[in-house]
């Protein structure tokens, strides 16, 4: 039930990034060791009797490997740092390299079918295969943000969550439902870690400062939800419709059996900023309901996570910006005082 928790041996002394099982006791960790000699050696451990020992599994590489994923009881992919993917078709006996085409780490890997997967990681770095591996299509985009996790709710229909940097910064969540081919994006008030989706409507993101966030409308819309935690959490994960976990910094382990209502709290929060018009041609006003005292930075950020405008204004409710030397596109606008960070969408035609 995830009430109590019992440590068991790894038999390796590597971090271990990624877990996955493809019954109740036939499981997955990947992983590796950056810090002591080897100084890289990519890690896969494995489990037939649910975690009780483990057994390390040649990986043949000596990239530090990030994300595990199965399709079925014998297919499973592994992705890592410098553009590394494996493939087993034996239920992890053995692993073949395959061709990525890109040198950049690589974060995350997500199968929705026997055939079609996809793989994200560094520098906006989103790659896709339809013949279960053998070849990949480079679908990245230009940013500087990390993308770290990726779920499909179908073949077509998929989310992306990263950041900046690993913790604090601009958050982003990646949304598509033409395989791939484009993105719609929704911006963060901090670096997402991990995303999951339970069904076609109901999906989870979790990130810094105990951050998670849940949509009930396909990523339309996400709400703010209460974790108790100020700790960064890492990985979500639900086994049920109602039943999930997240997990992160500081052996941080939260369980819900509600359906996402972690703590028992759900938050609406209220925006304390008004930016209008939006979309806008060449003035925007930024409005301030509660008038905070002190200092309010105003940064806007462009569609690559770029700093494009900023400044700082002080004691004053309300300002009007001039945007007109702005290209036509989607922009960030984050909102910061010593006590709050707000992010809107903003649209310049």
């Amino acid at each position: 039930m995830g009430l109590t928790w019992t440590a068991l041996s790894s038999g390796t002394d590597y971090y271990l990034f990624s877990v996955f099982f493809t019954d109740t006791n036939t499981g997955y960790a990947v992983g590796g060791n950056g810090t002591a000699p080897p100084m890289h050696n990519g890690s896969i451990l494995r489990t037939t009797n649910g975690g009780t020992t483990w057994t390390t599994v040649s990986s043949g590489t000596m990239q530090i490997l990030s994300s595990v994923c199965f399709t079925d009881a014998d297919t499973g992919y592994v992705a890592g740092e410098n553009g590394t993917i494996l493939k087993t078709s034996n239920g992890g006996t053995t692993w073949t390299s395959l061709p990525s085409g890109t040198t950049n780490g690589l974060e995350s890997v997500s199968f929705p079918d026997a055939h079609t997967g996809y793989v994200v990681g560094n520098a906006g770095t989103i790659l896709k295969t339809s013949d279960g591996g053998t070849t990949w299509t480079d679908l990245s985009i230009s940013t500087t943000y990390v993308f770290w996790s990726v779920f499909f709710t179908n073949t077509n229909t998929g989310y992306i969550v990263g950041g900046q940097y690993l913790s604090g910064g601009v958050g982003i969540i990646l949304k598509t439902t033409d395989g791939g081919l484009t993105w719609t994006a929704l911006y963060y008030d901090t670096t997402l870690n991990s995303v999951f989706f339970t069904d076609s409507n109901t999906g989870y993101a979790v990130g810094g400062s105990g951050t998670i966030y849940n949509t009930v409308n396909g990523g339309s819309t996400w709400t703010a939800q209460t974790s108790g935690t100020r700790n960064r959490l890492k990985c979500v994960y639900f086994t049920t419709g109602n039943t999930g976990y997240a997990v992160g910094d500081g052996e941080t382990i939260l369980k819900t059996t509600n359906g996402g209502t972690f703590n028992d709290e759900t938050v609406s929060p209220e925006q304390t900023y008004i930016l209008y018009p939006n979309p806008a041609n060449d003035i925007i006003t930024i409005l301030d309901k509660k008038k905070l005292p002190g200092v309010t930075t105003i940064s806007i950020y462009n569609i690559t996570g770029t700093l494009v405008m900023q400044l700082e204004i002080g004691d004053r409710n309300l300002v009007e910006l001039d945007i007109s030397t702005l290209a036509k596109g989607i922009y960030l606008v984050k909102i910061q005082t010593r006590m709050i960070i707000e992010c809107k969408k903003l649209v310049v035609n």
